[in-house]
Parts: structure tokens; sequence; C-alpha cells
């Protein structure tokens, strides 16, 4: 089984109360719940790419952390994963080391990057049955403003229509971005199916609550 997450901050200590709002009282705290729901849902021989952003630390305690994980792990690097450089660091732990990647799952193609691709390789990418051929994952952006903005694309290119090559009639653009925020999925790597199912709730619940705020504004003018 291949599993996916993004951001884990391993050792942020800022993120307990600052942006992310992690809300455990220390980082070893975080690390042990972290651990926990990892293990128990990843076993040896199962594959999980992380999308960059691991550690805070230096070489070797990164290094410590990554031995108490179960699976063969696979990095598309982010913009805090200096620990790379540090010589201590044993690289051997990641099978692979990107800092971009496509590769299939489930007969379909999946562009793994740890920032946000807005014109992704495959978006237009349909099935014979209408369904989107193509998914691309990120983190970086975790849950803030820069997410909102992101959501907004997502909604706004879902929503035009576009003749491919092949077709009678333009249909809606299939954008398919899913962001793997380790929060959002409760610190546990999830499969492609799992990330789907969790994002198309997020987004629906995230969507009507615009939509509902939007119609109250509009309401009261």
């Amino acid at each position: 089984m291949r599993y996916y997450i993004s951001d884990l901050h391993f050792y942020h200590e800022s993120l307990l109360t600052k942006m992310d709002k992690r809300g455990f009282t220390s980082c070893d705290e975080m690390h042990d719940y972290m651990v926990k729901k990892w293990n128990q849902k990843v076993r040896e021989q199962d594959e999980v790419v992380i999308l960059g952003d691991v550690s805070m630390e230096r070489g070797k305690p990164t290094s410590d952390m990554l031995e108490r994980l179960h699976g063969r792990l696979y990095l598309v690097t982010g913009n805090h994963d200096n620990y790379l450089k540090d010589r201590r660091f044993d690289a051997t732990r990641f099978e692979w080391i990107k800092p971009y990647a496509e590769l299939n799952d489930n007969k379909r193609k999946l562009i793994l990057s740890h920032y946000p691709v807005f014109c992704y390789n495959g978006q237009y990418r349909r099935d014979k049955e209408g369904n989107p051929k193509t998914y691309m994952l990120y983190g970086h952006v975790h849950d803030t403003q820069d997410e909102v903005l992101v959501n907004e694309f997502i909604r706004r290119t879902r929503q035009t229509l576009h003749l491919n090559p092949g077709d009678t009639e333009p249909r809606p653009i299939p954008c398919q971005m899913i962001n793997c925020f380790c929060m959002f999925s409760d610190y546990t790597p999830l499969s492609l199916e799992e990330w789907i199912q969790v994002d198309e709730a997020r987004r629906e619940k995230m969507w009507m609550e615009k939509d509902g705020q939007n119609y109250c504004k509009n309401t009261i003018e």
C-alpha cells in the first residue's frame, strides 16, 4: 500500500501555539501522538511519500525520529528540509529524494510537489467515463490564507468550460489539487483514495459555508 502526507514539522515548537495551533503542550507530546497515529496505519512494507517539511531539527535528531516511523519512505523536498545538508543525517532512510515527482497510482497519474502547482501536467485529462485521470498532491500552505486562495482557484477552475480534443462539447476542467497537510488527516498518512474522500468532504463543507456567507451578505445589502 502507498500513502501520502505533508508538512509533519517535527521539532517545530512554534507551531504548537502559532499558525497551525496544534494544541500539544510540548514537541515530545506532539511527536508521540504523531508516531502513534502513523504506526497504527503504516506497516513496515508500506510506502509513504512525504511531500516536504519533515523536520526543523538537524541531521541526527531527524534521523532518530524517522527511525520511529514504519514503512519505506520517499521524500519530495520542501523549503524546511535543511537537515538534508547535515552530514549526520542518514539519507538512506529515504528510498529516493526528489524536488518533484510524477508517478502512477491505481491507473491514475500523480503530480507530487511540496508547492501547489496550478497548471499541472495532465490537468485536463479524463478517462472514457469522464473521471479525472490526474491528481496534483501538494503541501506547504498548511491551513492558511494561501490555502484559501488555492481553494478559490480550484473552485473557479472547475467552473471553467474547456473543449478537449475528441470531445463534441466543452466540459468543466477536472482540477484535482489535494492538500495533504498532516492535520487534515489527524497526522495519519492516507492512500490516494482516502485523500480524495477527505478532500471532497472538506471542500464541500468549506464551499457550503462560503456560499452561505455570500447569501447572508447579499441579503443584508
